[in-house]
């Protein structure tokens, strides 16, 4: 009784901080009102994920209460959402000054952060659906802050088509999973005794359909091109698209998982999650403008997060989207200090580097079989072992074997060590949050894993070949092809220069 009442109240309080946050966003939006209320609306707004955190460190039982339903990934989802939008805001009450969208982007801002938030307390299929329906639109609305500026506009009209076949894909699952058990509540559709209504055939039309429904907002091959046109959105709205948004197929295939049995479904998955890694790297490599090298490595970060899903490893993907999100918020915050790109120096000794490099492959080679080993028969653990020894391989040649001396090694080494531990203690945490309230997944056919496996290390191989002949035709077909992937289409193609000076013509101005 007594966790009921605290569930309740918990969840009274926060909806009472989060419509406050909302009027406070409407408020502003009046004319009268000074611009100097945005430093109160910033304190209103951080007060919602404050009340999430409380209830996530509190949070000792999970269940229904009305149309909610209440747990400990509900409450980190929520408290990520609404922390990293609380940021984002805060970062942009000086980055957006004097923007004439500056009242409408605060609002909208704090309505997107919002609905996303309630779709993942939501225990209601009806709630959830609506609820991710409303935040692609303030996403949408959001893209086209600027809408006077005609490419913004057509960056919209993109990505409001593939969000609504996003959210109607969504929908017909969703409606069909309430015909076949009868259930509007997700804890109950979900359980052994309705899914056990489903006929093969049925659960893997539902579970395409809510791979459609997901890949699309996750940026994955062949849907990418709506996130390579919001390039145009203000960086803020970026960083927000980025951290908190794109990644909600992740949070999505979670709640949902005791659907997913390894079928079909789950291999589609795999394989359009895979291709996008690669993609999504390759583009991040060869495109020269820095969002657009962000647009492609969240487009392979998202490839990853969708393959631990695949492979039924939820807590995995739950903790590579909070990292991610974090990791490109700042990224993007940080985007107007980028003016030159790192250049190693040459005062690097070339032999004694490759020494390093040759070291740093050799133990990365060796932790990822021993990792591998502990569970041979695992799929999740073969992918895991190959990502464990890739990320290795690659932050030893950053860190280690690039170090300018002795002292820049040894720096390197305490660094690579430090985020090692850093990260274990992460995981440990978030397990000890999830693992009671996550599902976990039955994993695909190991050949299927293989496969994948396979495909992953041919285009790792691709890439190190191409890099070492440049001057090969394969290499100019290969780099144009990436960068003709990486630009958005013509319609999305103008200069800032022509925008403002029509701005300028609009206002009344001579040329």
């Amino acid at each position: 009784m007594l966790d009921s009442l605290s569930l309740s109240s918990s969840l009274t309080l926060f909806f009472i901080m989060l419509i406050a946050s909302g009027l406070s966003g409407l408020l502003f939006l009046h004319p009268r009102v000074p611009l100097s209320f945005v430093r109160i609306h910033i304190g209103i707004v951080s007060l919602p994920p404050l009340v999430a955190l409380f209830a996530l460190i509190n949070a000792s039982v999970n269940g229904n209460v009305g149309p909610w339903y209440v747990d400990s990934l509900a409450w980190l989802m929520v408290f990520f959402v609404l922390a990293i939008g609380l940021i984002i805001q805060r970062f942009s009450v000086r980055y957006l000054m004097g923007d004439r969208s500056y009242r409408k982007y605060f609002m909208l801002f704090t309505f997107t952060t919002g609905v996303a938030s309630i779709t993942w307390l939501s225990g209601d299929i009806r709630l959830m659906v609506i609820s991710w329906g409303a935040t692609l639109i303030g996403l949408t609305f959001l893209i086209r802050l600027n809408r006077g500026w005609k490419v913004a506009d057509e960056a919209a009209k993109v990505s409001a088509r593939l969000f609504t076949l996003s959210w109607f894909s969504l929908l017909i699952a969703m409606i069909w999973l309430f015909v076949v058990t009868g259930q509007w509540q997700l804890s109950l559709a979900l359980t052994n005794e309705h899914l056990a209504q489903l006929g093969q055939w049925e659960r893997t039309g539902i579970n395409l359909l809510i791979v459609l429904a997901v890949i699309i907002p996750a940026a994955q091959w062949p849907f990418h091109r709506w996130l390579i046109e919001s390039v145009v959105a203000p960086t803020p709205v970026s960083a927000i698209m980025h951290a908190g948004l794109v990644n909600a197929g992740g949070i999505m295939l979670t709640r949902l998982s005791p659907l997913f049995n390894g079928d079909i479904a789950s291999i589609v998955l795999l394989i359009l999650a895979s291709i996008s890694i690669l993609i999504g790297s390759g583009i991040s490599l060869v495109q020269v403008d820095y969002k657009r090298q962000l647009v492609g490595s969240t487009i392979g970060q998202m490839g990853f997060m969708l393959v631990q899903c695949a492979l039924g490893a939820y807590i995995a993907a739950i903790i590579h989207l909070v990292l991610h999100g974090l990791f490109k918020a700042t990224l993007f915050l940080l985007a107007g200090s980028a003016v030159r790109r790192y250049e190693v120096s040459s005062r690097i000794n070339e032999r004694s580097a490759y020494l390093w490099v040759l070291a740093g492959r050799t133990l990365a080679l060796l932790v990822g079989v021993a990792f591998w080993l502990t569970a041979p028969g695992d799929g999740y653990q073969l992918i895991s072992a190959l990502i464990l020894g890739w990320s290795l391989s690659v932050s030893w040649t950053q860190l280690v074997a690039f170090g300018q001396g002795r002292i820049g090694r040894i720096a390197g080494l305490i660094f690579l060590g430090g985020s090692a531990i850093i990260y274990f203690i992460i995981h440990n945490l978030f397990y000890e949050w999830l693992h009671t309230t996550v599902f976990q997944g039955v994993q695909p056919p190991m050949f299927v894993v293989i496969i994948v496996v396979g495909l992953l290390l041919i285009g790792s191989t691709i890439g190190s070949w191409a890099s070492r002949n440049r001057s090969s035709v394969s290499y100019s077909v290969l780099y144009l092809w990436l960068i003709r992937l990486g630009e958005a289409k013509t319609k999305s193609i103008e200069s800032h220069p022509n925008y403002l000076k029509q701005l300028f013509l609009s206002q009344g101005g001579n040329k």
